[in-house]
């Protein structure tokens, strides 16, 4: 289990779930792997999906592959934590998994939309941290996104489309940062991230160490 030094030695904690929102363009995918990079103790949630592997995908690794049928006895079971049909596939998050990595100390991180932070919120709302990133303006925003030459400009015009009113949804969540600099808002991200993993209620190993002082009078 993760644990923080303090002066009586380590103190065991809890990790948790931290959830990035965007529109597409904002930055969070950028964000997410920077903080990656930097934080050891932070791993990618890993979904799984209906869907076939791809060229160089890893079961367990890159997604859980799992057939239709056992998909939906997740889902009846309550065996997810979220889920949602993307065209023609399913995908979720295994609750297991995640209660796993939680149990060890471990911080996992999710890049999911609006509606999978509200079905996170539901199922495990003391586990969940949230941070909506906003773009510095819808010009920049659309800049961005043909800046990245990935999508034609109707797909850029249809993300536009979109992007107001996923932004409608920021007060749902706990943090809400503007991404004017990616270094900036990383800082702020892991600054949230530090006080969150300071959380009475997650730092498990708290009362023993307590009452082991207690113990020294």
């Amino acid at each position: 289990m993760s644990s923080f030094t303090n002066a009586g030695g380590p103190i065991a904690r809890r990790g948790l779930m931290l959830v990035l929102s965007s529109p597409s363009g904002a930055g969070k995918t950028t964000i997410s792997r920077l903080l990656l990079e930097s934080e050891p103790n932070l791993s990618m949630s890993i979904s799984v999906t209906t869907r076939p592997p791809r060229p160089a995908e890893i079961d367990g690794k890159d997604y859980f592959f799992v057939s239709e049928a056992h998909y939906h006895a997740m889902v009846a079971d309550r065996a997810l934590l979220e889920h949602a049909r993307v065209f023609d596939n399913y995908y979720g998050t295994p609750k297991s998994h995640v209660e796993n990595e939680l149990g060890r100390g471990r911080d996992v991180l999710f890049d999911i939309d609006w509606q999978g932070t509200q079905q996170l919120a539901a199922n495990a709302r003391q586990d969940l941290v949230s941070i909506f990133v906003l773009p510095p303006s819808l010009t920049e925003l659309a800049r961005r996104l043909r800046e990245r030459a990935q999508d034609s400009e109707d797909v850029v015009k249809k993300r536009m489309g979109r992007a107001a009113d996923e932004m409608s949804h920021w007060p749902e969540y706990d943090y809400a940062i503007i991404n004017h600099d990616v270094q900036e808002s990383l800082a702020r991200v892991k600054a949230i991230l530090t006080a969150e993993r300071l959380r009475r209620h997650r730092q498990t190993g708290l009362v023993e160490f307590v009452n082991g002082m207690r113990g020294e009078q």
